[in-house]
């Protein structure tokens, strides 16, 4: 069994009386996601608020699974639960400083023959994801092209300090990044970190998930993805070396789309 709890976080939950894997798994709640039944389990999210001695309440998400498995190379014939796979990338996200999620508790355990798992994150209050922000049809937050054009570069830094430690996003489409407005800035944060995983040439992440990403956001302009792509690689003219990553890009773009 394993019980984790964020910084912080063990206080809180305790006077919440919900301080243990037990009482996180017996809460009544509506469910936030449908659950998912695949894998020989099922997998669900909660939405609660927890009270705090300040009496401003804050809201976390609690996801459950019970035999919700995913074999890996150390576990090829049982597997771990997937939310151990988001566990451990959270905690490397953070080790790293790329932003994600907060983590609230984490734990496992075997029940009646069952394999169960919790993760309960803080809820991204403020933050919107980029499929909502960046349709210039449907944005509120987004205001002119400064905003937008802040908002790419921002999320352009971000998947590059990813990608320079390897780390590929593996499902990296817009409702995965998460945005808030700060002052003239963005505040990024990357989510659903369960797909994630290290490679060993950094290009392959490069191209798996800026690929992605720009498949599933077909409302910018070349104009947006060369400021977006500028602003990744870190250069206000582009390189010839990053010309080619560049075509390559869209090379990937194109035969997906086929």
């Amino acid at each position: 069994m394993i019980d984790f709890f964020g910084k912080n976080w063990e206080k809180i939950l305790r006077e919440n009386e919900l301080v243990s894997f037990g009482a996180l798994w017996q809460l009544k709640a509506d469910w936030f996601e449908e659950p998912n039944i695949r894998r020989g389990g099922w997998s669900g999210v909660i939405k609660t608020p927890l009270e705090q001695l300040n009496d401003t309440p804050v809201f976390i998400f609690i996801k459950r699974q019970e035999n919700h498995m995913s074999r890996t190379w150390l576990h090829p014939i049982s597997g771990i639960a997937t939310f151990q796979k988001e566990y451990d990338n959270i905690q490397l996200f953070h080790r790293y400083q790329i932003p994600t999620l907060e983590l609230v508790y984490f734990g496992t355990r075997s029940y009646n023959g069952n394999r169960q798992a919790i993760i309960a994150t803080q809820d991204l209050e403020g933050y919107f994801p980029l499929d909502v922000l960046l349709p210039t049809s449907s944005s509120k937050v987004v205001k002119g092209w400064s905003d937008r054009q802040a908002l790419l570069k921002a999320t352009a830094k971000v998947l590059s300090q990813m990608h320079q430690h390897h780390l590929q996003h593996n499902s990296l489409y817009p409702k995965h990044i998460f945005a808030k407005p700060v002052g003239d800035s963005w505040d990024i944060r990357i989510i659903d970190l369960e797909k994630a995983k290290r490679r060993l040439f950094k290009k392959t992440a490069i191209l798996r998930d800026l690929g992605t990403i720009w498949r599933h956001t077909l409302d910018w302009t070349t104009k947006e993805q060369v400021t977006f792509f500028k602003a990744y690689v870190n250069e206000s003219r582009l390189s010839s070396k990053s010309k080619k990553i560049w075509y390559q890009i869209q090379d990937r773009v194109l035969s997906k789309s086929k």
